[in-house]
């Protein structure tokens, strides 16, 4: 496969969506970990859903990726901001 249709191929499986809010690393690198969560959970409820895995597999699987992008918001330092 040629590195464009390679390319072409990732786009396809892996979109990335613009990130809209405040630019500062931690915020771009946690909304690419928070891209990467949905795109994964997206793709084990369709597993999910289509018979391929055991429910009780799906839900350890969704709160293992919980758990990382919960400790991932925690290195990166973003704390939940006070409602206005």
């Amino acid at each position: 496969m040629t590195q464009q249709n390679q390319s072409d191929k990732n786009k396809f499986l892996y979109p990335r969506s613009r990130y809209y809010g405040q630019v500062k690393p931690e915020n771009l690198v946690f909304n690419a970990n928070l891209q990467e969560f949905a795109q994964k959970v997206g793709y084990i409820t369709n597993l999910e859903t289509n018979g391929k895995l055991d429910p009780e597999d799906a839900y350890g699987q969704i709160k293992a990726l919980w758990k990382q992008l919960k400790r991932s918001k925690e290195e990166l330092g973003i704390a939940q901001e006070p409602p206005a």
